[in-house]
């Protein structure tokens, strides 16, 4: 057959299939659009066995001469020209998603302009032309009709995914929307019986734990960085805050102002608290919409390295909000791939961010402000010959600042006693000696020559290998027999330093024989410790990157809060009474 031009109708088809491929493709861009109306409130009802899909929402709503040429080809009201689509401020933009309903399935919208006492019911034709059109009673905003989909492509169905996978895939996708516009609120039914509902709220701490049940909003921190224009020289303004709604960045039809201040919001699961089994929530998205970037991704879970339990991933959401002009959307059609200019430094402002979430400042942040009950038994203290000190935060030199953790006491030689403004924590010097040590070796890792050398018998060829891997000098010293010559800083003034090298032998990378250098030289539990000792290390393991674990992934600390305290031994029950309080 010669080569010829394509009809323009089996060329829309062909792109309305790359645009709309699933029932779940279908949901999310129509809630990208009311999205893009400024909606607060989204329903979405799934009809699957008459492939059925309808949304519904409280946007700015549709006027009419815009209705009659919505589902027309490549008809939008987000862009004008070529160079709009490198100022791209809105979800939608290519003017294809309603054409290619149109042509797939049965399409229709209801929809009143907030400004206006007249609602509208279109049907449209699979040109998307209007086929029928009356005056209707509804409230503000637009509700999208979309039935019998591939209704005349029979093999488009059969080859689909079986419905409880794309119902999973409808329910990822409106996940994926709340998770970037958290202070809409979300409501799915199937067959007109409720699926889930998600609660708008401040930020994505709040969001997450109506995702994944497990999760407790104590158990993530939200971080915020904001980063001077064109990827900024200098600190950035980093700083941590409960973001509100006006501060929030917003999409919608009327805002075609660049954005003037690029912006980080990370949610991280922290991790002595949260963490899953695969690597399956860990997820980035870039002005308002889930994107596949694994530098990024690679970034966070790099930044969360020796944090974690063995074979345990983090939880993470983050949000990067930046000019337009720094993004093409353009690489795929369904947006889930861009061209981001300056990645190299995003990767480092990611890192940045994910060292100021796990700061120990974040434990005395929010709102852990001393309760009512708090101050009343501290101005009764005071009296006293002990009392609650006030709170303190000291700087470390770097901003981030420390907790006044103060040393008090330690308990079967094991944990060590601090008190702090809000109450105690009780710390496991073992493991918190094990992560100073272990970042301290890691950023400076150092084979000094042995003197004579150690001699090592039965080594296996793979334990030599392994000895070799790391760097550590070996060399035959007769039958069955090695000179170790070479062996890691802290390791040269032990007396178990055979026994520390045979460890070394037995295998892991360079990364896993730092931890064991850490964990073999960190103080054993059992060790009586002095006020000043026990100090010293607290001040020194709250300065660390990743304070909040081991290197093998175990919780250092265990806290106490004060009002928690008070609590449990019913102090709240004399507040008032005659007993000073």
């Amino acid at each position: 057959m010669p080569i010829h031009t394509l009809p323009i109708d089996v060329i829309h088809l062909i792109a309305a299939g790359e645009v709309i491929d699933s029932l779940g493709a279908v949901v999310r861009e129509l809630c990208e659009n009311a999205i893009d109306a400024g909606a607060s409130r989204v329903t979405v009802s799934l009809f699957p066995d008459r492939w059925r899909i309808r949304v519904a929402d409280n946007g700015s709503g549709i006027e009419l001469a815009d209705l009659q040429q919505a589902a027309t080809a490549h008809s939008t009201s987000k862009i004008d020209d070529r160079e709009d689509l490198f100022h791209i401020t809105s979800l939608g933009f290519r003017g294809e998603a309603l054409h290619s309903l149109a042509q797939l399935a049965k399409l229709e919208i209801y929809s009143r302009p907030r400004q206006s006492s007249d609602g509208w019911h279109l049907v449209y034709n699979h040109q998307g032309e209007v086929v029928r059109q009356q005056e209707v009673a509804i409230a503000p905003g637009t509700a999208i009709d979309v039935e019998d989909l591939f209704g005349e492509w029979a093999a488009r169905r059969e080859g689909l995914p079986n419905l409880n996978c794309q119902l999973r895939q409808v329910q990822m996708a409106i996940y994926h929307l709340a998770l970037c516009h958290p202070q809409i609120s979300w409501t799915v039914e199937q067959q007109h019986r409720p699926w889930f509902q998600i609660i708008g709220s401040n930020t994505t701490q709040q969001i997450i734990p109506q995702l994944l049940p497990k999760v407790r909003e104590e158990d993530l921190q939200y971080v915020e960085l904001k980063i001077a224009p064109r990827g900024g020289e200098g600190d950035g303004g980093m700083r941590r805050r409960r973001s509100d709604r006006d501060d929030r960045f917003r999409y919608s039809t009327s805002q075609t102002t660049a954005v003037d201040e690029s912006k980080i919001q990370l949610t991280l699961g922290l991790p002595d608290r949260c963490h899953r089994h695969r690597l399956d929530w860990v997820k980035v998205a870039v002005n308002g919409r889930i994107v596949r970037a694994p530098e990024l991704e690679q970034a966070i879970v790099s930044g969360l390295a020796r944090t974690l339990p063995r074979d345990r991933y983090p939880v993470c959401f983050l949000h990067l909000q930046v000019p337009p002009h720094y993004i093409d959307w353009n690489r795929h059609p369904a947006k889930v791939e861009i061209y981001l200019q300056q990645v190299e430094f995003w990767q480092a402002q990611v890192a940045r961010a994910i060292d100021l979430a796990l700061n120990l400042q974040s434990e005395d942040s929010d709102a852990t402000q001393t309760s009512r009950i708090g101050k009343l038994l501290a101005v009764a203290e005071q009296q006293g010959a002990y009392h609650i000190p006030q709170r303190s935060i000291v700087s470390d030199g770097d901003g981030l600042g420390l907790l006044e953790l103060r040393a008090v006491g330690q308990v079967l030689n094991t944990y060590i006693i601090a008190e702090h403004a809000d109450g105690l924590w009780l710390v496991e010097q073992h493991i918190a000696h094990e992560r100073v040590l272990y970042e301290q070796i890691a950023s400076a890792w150092q084979l000094l020559p042995l003197e004579p050398p150690i001699i090592l018998s039965h080594l296996s060829e793979r334990q030599v290998e392994q000895l070799q891997q790391i760097s550590i000098a070996i060399d035959p010293f007769g039958e069955g027999l090695w000179a170790i010559r070479t062996a890691p800083a802290p390791l040269l003034m032990r007396e178990d330093i055979a026994a520390a090298i045979t460890e070394l032998s037995l295998g892991g990378d360079l990364q896993a024989a730092q931890v064991a250098v850490a964990c073999r030289c960190a103080i054993r539990n059992g060790t009586a410790l002095s006020l000043a000792e026990m100090q010293s290390l607290l001040d020194r393991w709250q300065r660390t990157r990743n304070p909040r674990t081991c290197p093998h992934g175990r919780p250092i600390y265990l806290s106490f809060k004060e009002s928690s305290l008070a609590r449990s031994f019913r102090r709240h029950w004399v507040i008032g009474k005659s007993h000073g309080i």
